[in-house]
């Protein structure tokens, strides 16, 4: 199926996409009404006047999502290299190569801010919605969300007893999992709900230098523990626990030629070297807290986080298969990790409904963080050389906010929201080399402090055209902080920082609810800007990531959703987005594949080169992407349902390398099916169903890069690969 044809058809069945609903009610006629926090009190999704997504638990557990990856929402995307995911949203983001960015797209989970992937590794486990907003967020969420922000929250604490247990068995990676939840009261004044999940697969890479052995292999814990007190109707405190241990086995990248389109095959050939065994292990722990006391005239929210982890991941690349011999392990790293962050946030809001309502609040977060950098290189006629790097950053920051809402009339409303946010980093950088000397990299440290202020401000008018469609204008600032390079060798003080990054947001939408809740239809149009753009770049000459700003980059782009309640028991929703993202001013940019020597030499630093990447694409950016899904329920009988739901999502072709290579560089475009067949009673007691993800077994790629001579005999492309087709059986009971 061609992706483009689909992508278009998609795009024309629905428009261009703001939000997508959750059919979640089996015999459903309406949409109905989706409450989401966006702006941190409880709202109706259509009245929310930003361009946002909500997708509910129940449509993130039907095709056993539990990455973000995994989750197709238009104009997101999560790119991978070296085993570290990046959210893009609208095409921006922060590269995955430099471990100390902050990530211009923010995680929070239950109101915490994640400044680190790993803080959360499984976030979509047990969960109530998630809620993907798209543009800046800096005034109310403010946490570096310069691109936009995801707001998970979890399943709470229920006020009468029930429970359930889900079995699930994957046929392609050859593994069980198990998961499940019990809730309810525990006294009048408190109620509980305890969530367990388990999980034991193989992966779906033969590593043929390992006996065959299937990679990645994942062994997932995770627990977590809500407690609910609520002694009257004005006061209410939820605490949270969860712990998470992940260990997996094995790696994903795999060769390809640097002379033909990206080819990725599911094999690959590695021997472990002196960094051991290729794998990823993390531990993790987070504490939560959120109280709420009703005042009369204004409310006082409370919301304190803790968060921990400790992680380790090791990465091999492939190499071509031996001829009459081992092939030696050329070359691998190892990156051990600790991290923790304790924030608390503060704040008065008015109850709602009033002629003027408000919120206004403080926050304050510190955290440190450490990452330890181990690379092996076995190059031929030189010898063996291992290179060591630590660094360590302590993090400050506290912030001042308010939004405030002026209701001209019942349908015409003035939103405008502040927010002031100081921030302090102190960090510190060494490197050694600890078998070598290595000829390539010289011996360098580092040290720096940084405090810097923003002020992230926005204005929005919404007015209702009827009162089933609203419109709405808005314009809006985010930042997120500078930092420090943290894993480049080579690094001093003079290389060592970069600036803070400033974006801006233009947008105008629509939200609409039509004939009689049967038909929703929501639109927006955006052009985002962004200033001192943070950026990582691999220069395979120097073999070694180049971290700093581009000057200018903008992207315009229109997004829209539909979903349809045609007849009873049947619902379509479609979604689709376009985008152009590009450099508006990138200078002493690194060469692209595409540039002639005579533009740009790669044998020459670009810093002493007069390199501009104006008016090129940003790498990650498709065009086009849309999903478009299907949902209907059959009646078998008095007491038997047939619940069948087809899911088709796709994108257009993007650069995956830094260096946008049209070749190795490239991943075409593509559409991935989704399917799920379930047999349940009415209420759905119990349930048994057949899930298959990525039927059509489009094998794609995250990520791509040149892996240069002399760091391996014969330079060649790796990608890393993403999963293929995956049938599954699931049953579960409701108590």
């Amino acid at each position: 199926m061609n992706a483009r044809i689909l992508l278009a058809t998609t795009m024309l069945a629905s428009g261009l996409a703001t939000a997508a609903l959750a059919a979640d009610d089996a015999a459903s006629t309406n949409v109905g009404e989706v409450v989401v926090t966006a702006q941190k009190r409880a709202e109706n999704l259509q009245d929310v006047p930003i361009s946002m997504e909500v997708v509910s638990g129940k449509a993130i557990e039907a095709f056993h999502a539990d990455t973000f990856r995994a989750l197709s929402v238009p104009n997101v995307n999560v790119g991978n290299i070296g085993g570290n995911d990046v959210i893009y949203i609208r095409g921006f983001g922060s590269p995955s190569q430099n471990y100390s960015f902050d990530q211009a797209v923010s995680l929070y989970v239950d109101g915490i801010y994640a400044g680190r992937g790993r803080q959360f590794m499984a976030p979509f486990f047990d969960l109530e919605r998630v809620e993907v907003l798209r543009g800046p967020q800096g005034a109310l969420f403010g946490k570096n969300t310069a691109a936009g922000a995801i707001s998970v929250i979890s399943a709470q604490p229920t006020k009468t007893f029930e429970g359930s247990v889900t079995g699930i068995y994957n046929f392609n990676q050859d593994g069980p999992e198990i998961s499940g939840y019990v809730s309810g009261p525990l006294s009048d004044q408190v109620s509980a709900r305890l969530a367990v999940k388990l999980r034991d697969v193989d992966g779906f890479v033969k590593n043929l230098g390992q006996n065959g052995r299937e990679e990645l292999t994942t062994k997932q814990a995770l627990a977590r523990l809500i407690v609910k007190y609520q002694p009257s109707d004005t006061f209410d405190y939820v605490g949270k626990v969860e712990f998470a241990q992940s260990r997996q086995r094995g790696n994903v990248t795999v060769a390809g030629p640097l002379t033909a389109e990206q080819q990725p095959r599911k094999t690959r050939f590695t021997t472990d070297g002196p960094l051991g065994e290729a794998g990823f292990d993390t531990i993790a722990w987070n504490v939560a807290g959120a109280g709420t006391l009703d005042l009369g005239p204004v409310s006082l929210v409370s919301v304190t986080g803790f968060s921990s982890f400790k992680a380790k991941h090791t990465n091999d690349f492939d190499q071509t298969i031996p001829t009459g011999g081992v092939t030696p392990h050329t070359v691998s790293n190892n990156y051990p990790e600790t991290f923790q962050q304790w924030s608390q946030e503060f704040r008065l809001q008015s109850p709602g409904g009033e002629k003027f309502d408000y919120i206004i609040g403080a926050y304050y977060d510190n955290a440190q963080y450490m990452v330890d950098q181990y690379n092996f290189y076995g190059i031929a006629g030189l010898g063996q050389f291992i290179m060591y790097s630590h660094f360590k950053q302590q993090a400050e920051s506290w912030s001042t906010f308010g939004q405030g809402t002026y209701h001209f009339a019942d349908n015409f409303r003035l939103l405008g929201s502040l927010r002031y946010s100081h921030t302090k980093k102190r960090g510190a950088f060494n490197v050694a080399s600890l078998r070598g000397p290595f000829p390539f990299r010289p011996i360098t440290s580092a040290r720096a402090n940084i405090s810097e202020g923003n002020i992230d401000p926005s204005i929005t008018l919404q007015y209702d055209v009827t009162p089933a469609v609203m419109v709405y204008a808005t314009y809006g600032q985010g930042s997120k902080s500078g930092g420090f390079v943290s894993n480049t060798y080579a690094t001093t003080n003079a290389t060592f920082t970069f600036e803070p990054e400033k974006s801006e947001n233009f947008e105008a939408g629509v939200k609409s609810t039509l004939l009689d809740g049967r038909l929703v239809l929501n639109g927006a149009l955006y052009k985002t800007k962004f200033d001192d753009l943070q950026v990582s770049t691999y220069n395979p000459n120097v073999q070694s990531y180049i971290v700093g700003n581009a000057a200018k980059a903008s992207g315009t782009g229109v997004e829209l959703a539909a979903t349809w309640y045609p007849v009873s028991n049947f619902d379509i929703t479609a979604t689709g987005a376009y985008q152009d993202v590009k450099y508006d001013d990138y200078p002493g940019a690194q060469c692209l594949a595409t540039q002639p020597v005579t533009q740009c030499n790669p044998a020459v630093p670009a810093s002493v080169q007069a390199n501009n990447l104006r008016g090129f694409p940003l790498p990650n950016i498709s065009k086009w992407s849309g999903t478009l899904r299907a949902h209907h329920v059959a009646d078998l009988s008095e007491n038997l349902q047939l619940n069948t739901t087809v899911s088709v999502s796709g994108r257009s072709k993007f650069f995956n390398a830094d260096d946008e290579s049209p070749l190795y560089g490239r991943q075409k475009g593509y559409a991935k099916v989704d399917a799920r067949v379930e047999l349940a009673p009415p209420g759905q007691r119990w349930h048994v169903a057949l899930v298959g993800t990525n039927l059509t077994n489009e094998l794609t790629t995250s990520g791509a890069f040149r892996l240069p001579t002399p760091i391996t005999t014969v330079s060649r492309a790796l990608y890393w690969v993403e999963p293929p087709r995956n049938i599954s059986i699931e049953a579960g009971l409701k108590f």
